[in-house]
């Protein structure tokens, strides 16, 4: 049995492991993070690890916060809180490759369920000039269609009533912020690291929303002082996998409990106001500061999410079970290729032709990373909250020029055909969604409006109910045309299945 990793297993790594270039004895903690998953463990602590070492400054270390569960905190504290990121490719035979780095910025993590006030003290603790965040889109507690907190929200109510114990990320961020004004401590930044539409502004407004609850004067003192910088991040970043750990760990001569997989792509984009400086996250290879991010995240959410949630759906109905299996199938590659060029390209004005088909090869070359077991369910997770914010603005914005969207509208018909529960193949699977009661008594509800309907009648008396869900779809369910285009997908994948919806859909377009 191999030891496990820790502090004094540094020394002891293979000459092909990356170690943090600092002492890591000597750094002090800067952000509270909140949301320990895979991803911000490849993506902003990797950045900041690296950003320590090429400038020397080591007040940036990571508080990390697991909202829920100790998995990761159990994982990692043994570890001294490193871990390895391994980031894999394909090389020019085809055969896997992989590069592994030690990370050292994250000093210790915390359960917030199991001692919320200790997480209240440490956002109130003088050296935190930066609390960020990647807790989903489903972690804001809000409505994805409209952007604005959702007062019935459960652990909202609850925050509400008990403020010495808060379980949403919104109320801790709200508490935490009235302790440091309590103390009369600095202000800071509240930096979102998730794919919703203007996360900072989103996050301003949640934050502001709450507070004003509880006293103006504490919203004002936020609104005055705090910045919520508006930011893109994009990495592809699996769930790590057993064998993922039985070969890194192999490959250190210690055991890893909790490694995290990735691509070599990173990207990270961030508007440039720090309300108490920041770390040197613009290193070559690191972050890009802007004055204003929404271009930016614009594209990200249309020529990277979008195609990658069309994939997923209709992948997974297909009864695929990675990202690459289904980039790698003709129809489906057609498909998001031409989803991205004919439909979503020309809603990003403003971005050079050439940039956009650039940046569509870099996306298919991405997903096709044959050396990367992203699972599709992984990708399809929390689709009520996904689709909102990279597939319906771009179709709102073609019916609004009066062009066709009918790519745009499968992903949408594909992502309510399988909130069913089962491939195509009669396998089934768990809906992983914070509406998913919801949503299957929505899918209920339609079917017996279909069953109700004429026959001529039924796919469209199906698509009015299903588009007239304003959680998701906002006004979007009373525009005649997205729901007349809904009607048709959806009854082309239920009478044809997946292959014969793309086939009907490239020979309309021919």
């Amino acid at each position: 049995m191999l030891e496990r990793l820790n502090s004094e297993s540094l020394s002891q790594l293979p000459k092909d492991v990356e170690l943090p270039g600092y002492d890591r004895s000597r750094v002090t903690p800067g952000i509270v993070h909140l949301g320990l998953g895979a991803f911000h463990r490849a993506h902003q602590a990797v950045v900041t690890d690296m950003a320590m070492a090429a400038s020397g400054d080591l007040s940036w270390g990571i508080l990390g916060v697991s909202l829920r569960s100790p998995a990761t905190r159990d994982a990692l504290t043994p570890q001294d809180g490193l871990y390895t990121l391994a980031l894999r490719d394909a090389g020019d035979d085809g055969q896997p490759t992989e590069q592994l780095r030690m990370v050292g910025s994250v000093l210790r993590i915390m359960v917030a369920e199991e001692d919320p006030n200790a997480v209240l003290e440490r956002i109130a603790y003088p050296q935190t000039r930066i609390v960020s965040l990647t807790i989903t889109e489903k972690g804001y507690s809000h409505e994805p269609s409209t952007g604005y907190l959702r007062w019935d929200d459960p652990d909202i109510l609850h925050d509400l009533e008990h403020p010495e114990r808060p379980r949403s990320a919104i109320g801790i961020l709200t508490y935490g912020l009235a302790l440091r004004r309590e103390r009369s401590l600095p202000p800071l930044t509240l930096l979102s690291c998730d794919n919703l539409h203007a996360n900072g502004d989103t996050l301003c407004n949640l934050v502001l929303a709450f507070a004003l609850r509880l006293d103006v004067t504490l919203a004002a003192w936020i609104d005055k002082n705090c910045t919520f910088p508006n930011s893109m991040v994009d990495r592809i970043v699996p769930g790590t996998l057993d064998e993922d750990r039985a070969r890194i760990s192999a490959r250190l001569g210690f055991e890893d409990a909790w490694p995290v997989v990735g691509e070599p792509y990173l990207n990270w984009v961030i508007e440039d106001k720090f309300a108490a400086g920041r770390p040197a996250w613009d290193l070559p290879g690191g972050a890009t500061f802007v004055r204003n991010a929404a271009p930016y995240e614009r594209l990200k959410l249309r020529m990277v999410n979008a195609p990658h949630s069309g994939l997923a759906y209709l992948g997974a109905m297909l009864g695929m079970r990675t990202a690459s299996e289904a980039a790698q199938d003709p129809a489906l590659r057609r498909y998001a290729e031409d989803l991205m060029r004919l439909e979503i390209a020309p809603t990003l004005r403003g971005i050079p032709e050439s940039g956009l088909e650039e940046y569509r090869r870099r996306f298919m070359a991405r997903v096709s990373n044959p050396a990367l077991s992203q699972r599709l369910q992984q990708i399809a997770m929390d689709g009520s909250q996904k689709v909102p914010q990279r597939l319906l603005g771009a179709i709102r914005d073609r019916l609004r020029r009066g062009d066709d969207c009918a790519r745009l509208v499968l992903a949408v018909a594909a992502w309510l055909h399988y909130l069913r529960g089962h491939d195509e193949r009669g396998d089934a699977y768990v809906v992983q969604d914070p509406l998913a009661d919801a949503l299957a008594r929505l899918l209920s509800r339609a079917d017996v409006a279909a069953a109700a309907a004429a026959p001529s009648q039924a796919a469209q008396r199906r698509a009015v109910v299903l588009a007239g869900f304003k959680p998701v779809f906002g006004d979007l369910g009373r525009k005649q045309a997205f729901v007349q285009a809904l009607a048709v997908q959806l009854e082309r994948l239920r009478e044809l299945g997946v292959r014969g919806a793309l086939a009907e859909l490239e020979r309309e377009q021919a």
